[in-house]
């Protein structure tokens, strides 16, 4: 079942929360050899915390009630210590407490099963992982699930659980939510709290969930919402609910599909999924960006110069502990002119203002999320738009440049788009301006609403 179909039925009693929690312990130990998507499955815990929502005199009252969820392994667990995808970080104290999501969503009735496979440090696009091994796709077990956050988008497309949480860096929850054929949401830049997440770069992270269905991820979301005043990070913004806008759909909404760059780095089938979806909207309006390539550039220089500086003690002690790929990244990052950072800080700045002026015109953006299906595992190179491009970095060509200045995206799955392998999803980002989150939620309602866009288990396993 889906969360908020789960939810009813323990609020209702028709369930047990510590019957729900048994079958995803049960579904995860079944999968879990093929998939890969968990490094850390806490059955103890979860047994005990469904328990006691089963006791619970206020059960009525949580919208997640019994709902199983893991999250990445960059959150803070009580007790474990916070991996972030790393060999490095094994030795390091078990967590004092959950992260502050991790509560949200426990005060909202969901019960935490365990910690989820990312690419090491989130710096990837795949989660191939040589530390933990990587994270199988559970449409195709041949092909990655996309990255970093590639367990999250893998546990609900497998049917684990119905709602993970990751986090999004330059495209960390969209490209796995594409690739696994799942909904993932990557709020505005500020509007979820960070603290007890284990950081990459300061400055471009988000936090967000994944989830089968819109209903369920504009749930999952407004559980998480609400400022905190110990996180810098955090815009001071009271909660925003966005369940209730659901049934509006795209009415009344100005939408337009972005062309240029986000169609010369997509494939035929990225390219049919855009066109499907701006048809079932009933939009032909076509908005062309200068300066995409820059602002990804920009965020490649500012990814790379942030994530080294923090990573800096460990690369001149430990470089060896690192997989090779991040580590190599990280030093280039740490010789950098600082002069190419200011640069790209400037950049940057001008890309979001050309982005607010598009936005006084329209109210939400369609674009691929990724370039094409997910490729086999271990696949180095791919050809775009004529060009033979490195296959890891290609799979967020599409998704950095939205990072970059913060906006809120939806991802929404379509199926069949590649003739050859009608079995694998592929997503479209459903962009919104700034804090406006339910505009983005209101157009995937719609599309799931159409039939066009589903979230189905993995058939695979």
């Amino acid at each position: 079942m889906k969360a908020l179909e789960i939810a009813a039925q323990v609020r209702s009693g028709a369930v047990s929360a510590s019957s729900v929690v048994h079958a995803s312990l049960a579904l995860i130990e079944a999968s879990e050899p093929k998939v890969n998507a968990f490094t850390a499955v806490l059955a103890e815990r979860a047994r005990k915390r469904a328990a006691q929502i089963d006791k619970h005199a206020r059960r009525a009252e949580l919208s997640l009630a019994g709902v199983p969820f893991a999250v990445k392994n960059l959150f803070d667990i009580a007790g474990l210590p916070t991996l972030a995808g790393s060999k490095i970080e094994r030795v390091s104290p078990p967590a004092g407490r959950d992260a502050l999501l991790v509560r949200r969503m426990e005060a909202a009735g969901a019960v935490l099963v365990g910690a989820l496979n990312m690419d090491e440090y989130a710096y990837g696009f795949t989660t191939e992982n040589s530390h933990y091994g990587p994270t199988r796709n559970p449409h195709d077990l041949a092909r990655v699930a996309g990255g970093s956050s590639g367990g999250s988008a893998a546990a609900v497309a497998a049917g684990q659980v119905p709602l993970t949480l990751g986090s999004d860096t330059n495209g960390s929850i969209r490209v796995p939510a594409s690739l696994c054929g799942t909904f993932g949401l990557k709020p505005t830049y500020g509007r979820l709290p960070r603290l007890g997440s284990y950081p990459f770069v300061a400055s471009l992270d988000h936090l967000g969930p994944f989830a089968r269905s819109t209903a369920d991820l504009s749930a999952a979301y407004d559980a998480l919402q609400g400022p905190a005043s110990d996180d810098p990070h955090c815009a001071m913004r009271p909660p925003e609910p966005t369940r209730a806008s659901l049934g509006a759909g795209a009415d009344g909404l100005r939408i337009a599909v972005l062309g240029g760059w986000f169609r010369e780095m997509a494939m035929a089938e990225a390219l049919a999924a855009v066109d499907a979806v701006a048809q079932a909207l009933g939009t032909s309006r076509l908005v062309e960006l200068e300066g995409v390539d820059r602002a990804r550039a920009a965020a490649f220089l500012i990814t790379n110069a942030e994530g080294a500086a923090l990573h800096l003690p460990d690369l001149r002690r430990r470089a060896q502990d690192f997989e090779p790929l991040s580590r190599d990244r990280f030093l280039a990052g740490a010789l950098l002119p600082a002069a190419w950072i200011a640069q790209a800080q400037r950049v940057r700045q001008a890309f979001a203002q050309r982005m607010a002026r598009v936005f006084e015109t329209v109210d939400v953006l369609l674009a691929p999320a990724t370039p094409c299906v997910a490729p086999l595992i271990g696949t180095e190179w791919l050809e775009i738009d004529g060009q033979r491009l490195p296959a890891r970095a290609s799979m967020g060509a599409l998704t950095q440049p939205i990072s970059c200045i913060g906006l809120p995206v939806v991802t929404v799955p379509l199926w069949g788009m590649n003739p050859a392998l009608p079995h694998l999803p592929i997503g479209v980002q459903v962009i919104a301006a700034p804090w406006r989150e339910d505009h983005a939620l209101r157009v995937a309602a719609q599309l799931e609403a159409l039939g066009l866009c589903s979230a189905p288990v993995a058939r695979a396993l």
